[in-house]
């Protein structure tokens, strides 16, 4: 049973972007046009529309127009474009446009002013609706439309897509069409990656909800220009610093036409781009500049084979040995779920350990005792498993002199008498004199501690071994 979420994403060390000309952050802007696309009885919709808008907590009006929804967001086609488009323009800082098709079908002006000003106009779907309910086929339907007609409206197909009301099946769906250069349904890092669905590396560019006017529009949001303002700054600076510590992030503003448009929330925006420009080394791009940048860049890795993907079968048979002659912690590893995170030889070794921890103390001392004797009998006769007899070679414990031989062979006897398993330690980077001194001092221990002990030596001895399986 696979976990499709990826709860571990770059880890403690993301790559390193290399934004042009050495930029420290690069910023990112998006306008929403939403306006003329949203539920309305008009455009064939059950109900008007109850998101984003000045009017917190609205409910859809079934089979009603709602006068005041209709005109807020008209607001935002009459009014908050222009001012936005003047902002930017005048500020020659390029943007992104997340282009509902319908609502671009009909807005001729605000697209030819997009057009002119160089911006990306990227897919917002066809309509602003919610795609929770909808089917597989009948979301595919309306992503085809809406591609149809954002480049009939546009005049360019669109290579960018958001569609943010949607559904688990969309990013799957816009992968498979096979024409986005970027997907941007995420909210999950602070740089783009790459998705593997259906044979295809689909860049994800994540977008942002809390550097966004929507929270205008939603209880515990933004009360004031100045909290937005403020919250940019914090958020600007923060990873402004972490760029000259040598880790560029990009951070993504969300912006809406008949919120942001208001005059006295843009005059905090225009606070903000003043603020941002004061700065050296800021990248102001477009999402498909970004795109274009991380194809280059950081290409997609070469495929290997991922454990959380691999049938039980197989995965038993190449994990099965990482814990000595124990192949059923591999098994209850992959049947308690394996996912992104534990793909890697730290994360595989992570949902391994945990089995061999959940289970009772005679299934655990029945590992210990899978392990050899260090120098034993098994060794003399190369009855060792293939790891196992890598592992003592690595120590010079296949060279011992006939006197070395007789101290592991006296200390493992008594070592086995007195706590009922076999002295274990990962010998890898250690001398046999390491080995043997360790060997005399952990004799004296107390069965209790030496059985911890050798339990979290085993899980070394399982860790290096992975490591030499997995990245």
């Amino acid at each position: 049973m696979n976990y499709p979420r990826d709860m571990r994403g770059y880890g403690a060390e993301p790559p390193k972007a290399n934004w042009p000309n050495g930029a420290k952050i690069a910023v990112q802007f998006v306008v929403n046009y939403e306006e003329g696309g949203e539920n309305c009885v008009l455009h064939g919709d059950a109900g008007s529309e109850a998101f984003l808008s000045e009017i917190v907590g609205a409910a859809s009006w079934p089979d009603q127009r709602h006068w005041n929804m209709e005109s807020i967001y008209e607001y935002g086609a009459r009014a908050g474009f222009w001012r936005l488009h003047r902002l930017f323009t005048q500020n020659e800082i390029p943007v992104t446009v997340y282009g509902v098709a319908t609502a671009l079908q009909r807005s001729p002006e605000q697209v030819q002013a997009m057009l002119e000003a160089n911006w990306e106009i990227a897919s917002h779907g066809l309509k602003w609706i919610e795609y929770k309910d909808f089917s597989r086929e009948d979301e595919k339907a309306a992503l085809v439309k809406a591609v149809a007609l954002h480049q009939a409206v546009t005049g360019k197909r669109p290579t960018g897509w958001y569609l943010g009301r949607c559904s688990e099946n969309t990013v799957d769906l816009v992968t498979e069409e096979g024409g986005f250069a970027y997907i941007s349904d995420a909210y999950d890092d602070d740089l783009p990656y790459w998705r593997r669905h259906a044979e295809r590396d689909q860049l994800i560019i994540p977008y942002t909800l809390d550097c966004n006017d929507m929270r205008f529009a939603t209880p515990q949001g933004f009360n004031s220009g100045d909290q937005f303002e403020t919250y940019l700054r914090d958020t600007f600076d923060t990873l402004y610093a972490e760029g000259e510590a040598g880790a560029p992030k990009m951070m993504n503003i969300g912006l809406h036409c008949r919120l942001i448009g208001r005059p006295g929330r843009l005059a905090a925006l225009k606070r903000f781009v003043d603020y941002a420009r004061s700065h050296e080394d800021v990248w102001f791009a477009r999402r498909i500049d970004i795109a274009d940048h991380w194809a280059k860049e950081h290409p997609p890795e070469v495929v290997r084979e991922r454990p959380s993907l691999m049938d039980e079968t197989g995965f038993v048979a190449k994990y099965g040995g990482v814990f000595e002659h124990s192949p059923w912690i591999a098994q209850r590893a992959h049947q308690a779920g394996l996912g992104f995170a534990n793909d890697t030889a730290d994360g595989l070794h992570h949902a391994m350990k945990i089995q061999f921890r959940l289970a009772d103390e005679d299934a655990r001392l029945a590992v210990l005792n899978a392990h050899p004797d260090l120098a034993g009998k098994l060794a003399a006769a190369n009855r060792l498993t293939a790891e196992s007899t890598n592992e003592q070679a690595s120590a010079g414990l296949d060279s011992l002199t006939d006197e070395e031989r007789a101290t592991f062979t006296r200390l493992n006897t008594a070592y086995v008498e007195k706590h009922g398993f076999p002295f274990i330690i990962a010998v890898k980077g250690l001398s046999k004199d390491d080995i043997l001194q360790a060997f005399e001092t952990r004799i004296d221990n107390s069965r209790e501690e030496e059985f911890h002990t050798a339990c979290r030596q085993v899980e070394r001895i399982a860790l290096l071994r992975l490591k030499d399986l997995l990245p």
